[in-house]
C-alpha cells in the first residue's frame, strides 16, 4: 500500500494536537519544564491574535510532524522572512522524508509569499538535526549570538527603560 503524504494549516480544532506537538518536542529537547503554553493562551495567539501559522504534515490521514512560523523582516533584504519556531517529527516516523518535506513546504510557502529567506535556531547538542539541517543546504550563522531579555527582565525594562 503506497503512503500519502500531504500538508494542511492547523487550525483552531487542532490547538490541542498542536500543544500535543509541543510537549513532544520538549521532551526531545529535555526542556519539558519550560513549557508553560496553554490551549487558550495558543488559541488566542496562533488563531485570533494571528502572530504565528502551523502546518502539518500528514500521512495517510495521522498528523507525524508540524512546523510553527511566522514572518520576520530583514531590513537589509528590505522584505519579509520566515521564522521557524519549531520542526518536529514524531520519532516513529523519522528517516522516511518527512522532515524533509516540511522543510520542502516551508521553503515553497516563503518564496510563494516573496520572503528573503527562511532561518531557525537549533540547540548546539542537537547532532542529528544539525547534520539534518547541513544535509539541506542550510548554512549555520557562526558570527551571530542570540541575546534574550524575558521573565522578570523584560517587564523591569518595559516599566522602567532601564
Amino acid at each position: 500500500m503506497e503512503t500519502k503524504m500531504e500538508f494542511r494549516f492547523a487550525e483552531a480544532a487542532d490547538t490541542a494536537k498542536i500543544l500535543f506537538f509541543i510537549k513532544e518536542l520538549a521532551a526531545y529537547e529535555k526542556m519539558s519544564a519550560e513549557v508553560v503554553a496553554t490551549e487558550d493562551v495558543l488559541r488566542e495567539w496562533i488563531f485570533e491574535k494571528k502572530m504565528a501559522e502551523v502546518l502539518f504534515v500528514v500521512v495517510d490521514g495521522q498528523e507525524v510532524g508540524f512546523a510553527l512560523f511566522f514572518h520576520n523582516f530583514s531590513t537589509f533584504l528590505g522584505r519579509a522572512g520566515m521564522y521557524l519556531e519549531d520542526l518536529f517529527v514524531l520519532p516513529e516516523h523519522r528517516k522516511k522524508g518527512y522532515g524533509k518535506a516540511l522543510f520542502g513546504q516551508l521553503a515553497k510557502i516563503a518564496v510563494e509569499r516573496g520572503c528573503g529567506r527562511l532561518e531557525w535556531w537549533c540547540l548546539d547538542w542537537n547532532r542529528p538535526s544539525i547534520d539534518f539541517y547541513l544535509s539541506l543546504g542550510a548554512e549555520p550563522m557562526e558570527d551571530w549570538t542570540v541575546y534574550r531579555i524575558a521573565g522578570d527582565t523584560l517587564q523591569t525594562l518595559a516599566a522602567t527603560g532601564q
